[in-house]
């Protein structure tokens, strides 16, 4: 679990300057009232200085995430498709890197809807378009392949990002802003990035990809951030609408 938190404090440090962009559009304050769904280990949680509630439906990952908020921030263990909250309960209600993992995204987007109060907003902040996804030098495009793969696997909607969009304004949601975050990363990763990274790559690929290949991938990667030649770059889009409902 802690190689996880990890990787989304990671992640949210991807998004840090959208969210404080658009939560300073939208006006929030310590009076607001504001779900995460989808919350994992806390990582976005945890880097904000007000109590925002949190739901997801790992119990292991609501433990973890009391750990690092402090106990700031009400946590409940429970379904994306039957939000334990009242009609109207929230001005803000935002996820972030969940709705690819969702079977239904229309029928969570719609929960989120319910509980977000009429002119209210809701904001999915990253969800990424692997289908897109662009590897250079081109040695190492296989891996992108692979870990795409990998990710259908495991249930994942790979190009979820590009569809964001038609997600919300299908479910009714007025939209405000739509893009895309920056995430190419050219210059080299430190050594503790890297191995996050690779932490992930790995358990993506295991059992699936032989490991004598795997790591053979991983030398080849190394060696292109060294030389100052590595592009990884996976469009990930984000969209903030306001609620109709």
């Amino acid at each position: 679990m802690k190689s996880w938190h990890k990787r989304y404090l990671q992640q949210a440090n991807w998004t840090k300057e959208l969210r404080a962009y658009i939560f300073k559009e939208i006006g929030l304050n310590k009076e607001s009232r504001v779900l995460e769904v989808g919350c994992g280990t806390g990582a976005i949680l945890s880097q904000v200085d007000f109590p925002v509630h949190g739901l997801d439906i790992e119990l292991a990952s609501v433990k973890e995430a009391k750990i690092h908020t402090q106990g700031k921030s009400p946590l409940i263990c429970a379904d994306t498709f039957s939000l334990p909250y009242a009609d109207a309960s929230f001005d803000i209600v935002f996820c972030h890197f969940l709705l690819l993992w969702l079977a239904e995204p229309q029928q969570a987007i719609k929960e989120m809807m319910r509980v977000t109060r009429t002119g209210g907003h809701i904001i999915a902040f990253a969800e990424p378009d692997y289908s897109k996804r662009v590897d250079k030098p081109d040695s190492l495009a296989k891996l992108g392949q692979w870990q795409r793969d990998a990710l259908q696997k495991q249930g994942a909607n790979t190009s979820m990002g590009a569809g964001l969009a038609e997600l919300f304004y299908g479910a009714g949601i007025t939209i405000i802003e739509a893009g895309t975050i920056s995430t190419s990363r050219r210059e080299a990763m430190n050594a503790d990035e890297r191995a996050n990274e690779w932490e992930t790559i790995e358990a993506d690929l295991t059992g699936i990809i032989p490991d004598e290949n795997i790591q053979k991938m991983k030398r080849l990667d190394f060696a292109a951030w060294e030389r100052g030649e590595r592009v990884l770059y996976v469009p990930t889009h984000y969209l903030w609408g306001k609620n109709k409902v």
